[in-house]
């Protein structure tokens, strides 16, 4: 039997991150370098080293790959180039995102384009890319060839106000998670997701500064507070980690219990 270090340990792995220089990515990056990985992260540019320095203070590699995740022909070239570099991916972190608020009516083309292309079109091309470097390697010896966790959203299952595009997105991402999920499980890849509740990150400013919206929001949390970054440490090692070997499909909730109230 191995010991419970041993289920939930990233020693020799390697993860690709997206959103990975704030907030709930940042805190997941760092979680999965504590646990043993090291760390590609994916970023526009090379402004903030913030998450690579911490990264490295932990005694782990990483490296920051430059990639615009509001083009389809940026990320076409990104996982080719990776691996060109000579990396092994073990681990895919899809958490870059961006959201776009219009009353429905006046949505506009071009952010309803922006917002699909990032957060499902871009997460769809690298499960797809990784996935297929996932599978032209041997399963190690516990039957495993990686894992991928895509970040969801309550969204996922509400429709949210003034968020038409954002909703769709993440609904999105949710079913591609259980798709491909049914495709690789039994080939040793582990396709899950993570959908946050409120949080208090920079996505959130305008509910956080919106005094009547935030009063609802919170008085409708069971746990009492918005969630924090740090809150989803636990949850990204246990899904990256052979501690879920047999987690396949899930999306996990981490919200403070809204979404059972």
């Amino acid at each position: 039997m191995a010991a419970l270090s041993d289920l939930f340990s990233l020693n020799g792995k390697t993860a690709l991150v997206t959103g990975g220089t704030r907030g709930i990515g940042q805190a997941m990056a760092l979680a999965l370098a504590e646990a043993g990985a090291d760390v590609l992260l994916i970023q526009r540019d090379e402004s903030n080293q913030e998450t690579k320095k911490a990264v490295e203070a932990l005694g782990r590699r990483a490296h920051i790959y430059t990639a615009d995740l509001s083009s389809q022909a940026s990320i076409k070239q990104l996982v080719p180039k990776v691996l060109a570099d000579g990396h092994q991916i073990h681990i895919l972190l899809n958490c870059g995102g961006i959201q776009r608020r219009h009353p429905a009516h006046q949505f506009p083309d071009e952010d309803w384009s922006e917002v699909l292309q990032t957060n499902l079109t871009t997460v769809f091309t690298l499960c797809r890319d990784v996935g297929a470097h996932m599978l032209s390697r041997d399963k190690d010896s516990h039957g495993k060839r990686g894992s991928i966790i895509n970040v969801c959203s309550l969204q996922s299952f509400q429709g949210g106000i003034n968020i038409p595009a954002y909703a769709s997105s993440k609904g999105g991402v949710a079913q591609l998670t259980k798709a491909l999920s049914n495709q690789w499980a039994s080939e040793g890849i582990n396709v899950n997701g993570i959908a946050p509740g409120y949080i208090n990150t920079d996505m959130n400013v305008a509910l956080i500064n919106d005094p009547v919206r935030a009063k609802s929001i919170l008085e409708r949390i069971p746990a009492g507070r918005w969630g924090s970054p740090d809150d989803f440490k636990g949850s990204v090692v246990y899904l990256a980690s052979r501690a879920s070997g047999y987690v396949n499909g899930e999306i996990l909730t981490v919200d403070g219990g809204w979404m059972g109230r």
